[in-house]
């Protein structure tokens, strides 16, 4: 599929219909108030969700369970682990979870970031449907569709899933995945929405896709062809609020309208490219990674390579509208991590950024940790 004009790339559409910036108001609701409990409440995304569902018309309660009391007015706390089978106690008379208690941390040990999302949102499922709860929202990534040359632009919600587990993060979101295909079969009467955002953009939020953009110069693998949506933590805030209240069923994608194209990217935020072959690329990514010296694997490369766009079709059907462009996202994106640098997903301080990324930003993106695998080398000498 070519790529639209430029003005449907980039969701610049304009009229009277463009929604304004800071997200959709809440949508009309005909049934009952809804009683929701939103686990993770006290984390980035939980405490926009709650506080978006306080002031919800169609919300009746809302219960915020977390491991730490966060700071949302009009919520009743509940201080837990949601690995514990109790917390089905906490859901007695609860109608809808947000699943959102995920560990995202780029530091995180993998096998100890894994138990714990997994064993989180099987731990809320088997509880929800303990408890008589009605449905269950939960929140992966449209990285579950896998990043690759031949998808579609934009991604249907019923695309294939093919992304492969080796890219970080992307394992533990393909089980909860499964988990959330199997749990209707398994109890009966519990219904499952899974979100599935584009790159997810906003304060506090910080992944190795963010981190992309704090490198001196934008890696680009030859022969790739890089298509850029974003998703406002407040635009998704939003989207949930419509699975919660029944209004979007099954799988949904959610992101801004269209997308942008690499050159658009480059001309958006003044960062100049740096090319380099596949092999090159790829493989001093899964060197880096082995040595411990970066925490993003080979695998997360392809989701700079290749698209991944979707189109949010069953929201858009169901009356939603982001409140944020793609050049919108982006610029506030590129003022977040102004000041900051990384390579290949690694932050670096002060005096690394000096060394590493310096001599007139030559040294950028995986190419600019050579020093770095030096160094590595020498100590495992020693």
């Amino acid at each position: 599929m070519s790529s639209p004009p430029s003005d449907v790339r980039s969701g610049l559409t304009g009229g009277e219909d463009a929604p304004a910036v800071g997200g959709s108001p809440s949508p009309a609701y005909g049934g009952k108030p809804l009683t929701v409990a939103v686990t993770g409440a006290a984390g980035v995304l939980g405490e926009r969700v709650a506080a978006r569902l306080v002031a919800s018309p169609g919300v009746r309660k809302v219960l915020a369970l977390d491991d730490r009391r966060g700071d949302v007015p009009g919520v009743h706390w509940r201080v837990l682990d949601v690995r514990d089978p109790a917390v089905a106690e906490r859901l007695a008379g609860v109608d809808v979870v947000v699943h959102l208690a995920m560990d995202l941390g780029m530091e995180s040990d993998p096998r100890a970031r894994s138990a714990y999302n997994v064993r989180g949102a099987q731990t809320v499922l088997t509880a929800a449907a303990a408890a008589g709860v009605n449905r269950v929202v939960l929140c992966t990534s449209a990285m579950v569709y896998g990043a690759l040359a031949d998808n579609e632009v934009p991604l249907a919600e019923d695309s294939e899933l093919r992304a492969t587990e080796e890219a970080s993060l992307v394992g533990d979101l393909l089980e909860i995945e499964r988990l959330a295909r199997r749990a209707p079969r398994a109890h009966p009467g519990l219904q499952v929405t899974v979100l599935r955002p584009a790159v997810v953009v906003g304060p506090g939020v910080d992944t190795v896709l963010t981190r992309h953009f704090e490198a001196p110069r934008l890696l680009v693998v030859a022969g790739s062809r890089p298509c850029w949506q974003f998703c406002h933590v407040d635009d998704l805030a939003t989207a949930l609020e419509y699975a919660v209240l029944g209004l979007v069923e099954g799988e949904v994608t959610v992101g801004c309208d269209g997308w942008l194209e690499q050159e658009d990217v480059e001309e958006l935020s003044g960062i100049r490219r740096m090319e380099l072959p596949a092999a090159l690329a790829l493989g001093t990514a899964a060197r880096l990674h082995r040595l411990g010296l970066t925490p993003a694997p080979a695998g997360d490369l392809a989701y700079t390579m290749y698209p991944w766009v979707v189109s949010g079709s069953r929201l858009h059907e169901a009356g939603w509208r982001p409140g944020f462009t793609n050049e919108q996202v982006l610029g506030e994106l590129l003022a977040q991590v102004s000041g900051k640098h990384a390579v290949a997903g690694r932050r670096l301080g002060g005096k690394e950024a000096a060394t590493s990324l310096g001599a007139a930003g030559a040294t950028v993106a995986l190419v600019g940790t050579a020093a770095l695998v030096r160094r590595a080398r020498k100590r495992r000498r020693i």
